[in-house]
């Protein structure tokens, strides 16, 4: 019984310092640019960014600046432009994959249409 309270005593104390090393400043905030129209357009991009290393992401239709918050020592701002580009969405630094782009909704295709619907 000892033993089992020393092993929960040190897994609570290790969730704790897991938690202070991202409260320390391990994760990174970014805001740019990203083409869309509308509320799916939304969430797709927000839905692209569903991986391991970005705790969130969230996108404006207005303004159209997409903030993400992420793990640099997991996933890189390079391949966060790559994974929305690769969705059909061109962002500050990449293009959209043209293949990506011809398969979104009509009203998403934001180079051609604006969206009736929002």
């Amino acid at each position: 019984m000892n033993n089992q309270i020393k092993i929960v005593v040190l897994l609570l104390a290790m969730c704790m310092s897991a938690g202070s090393a991202i409260a320390g400043g391990k994760l990174k905030r970014d805001v740019f640019k990203v083409s869309g129209n509308c509320g799916m357009c939304k969430a797709n991009i927000e839905g692209s960014l569903k991986v391991p290393g970005i705790e969130a992401a969230l996108w404006n239709p207005d303004t159209k600046n997409l903030q993400v918050k992420y793990d640099p020592a997991v996933i890189s701002l390079a391949q966060i432009h790559h994974l929305v580009a690769a969705a059909g969405y061109d962002t500050e630094a990449e293009k959209a994959d043209p293949k990506a782009y011809d398969h979104l909704e009509k009203c998403c295709q934001y180079r051609s249409s604006k969206c009736s619907h929002d």
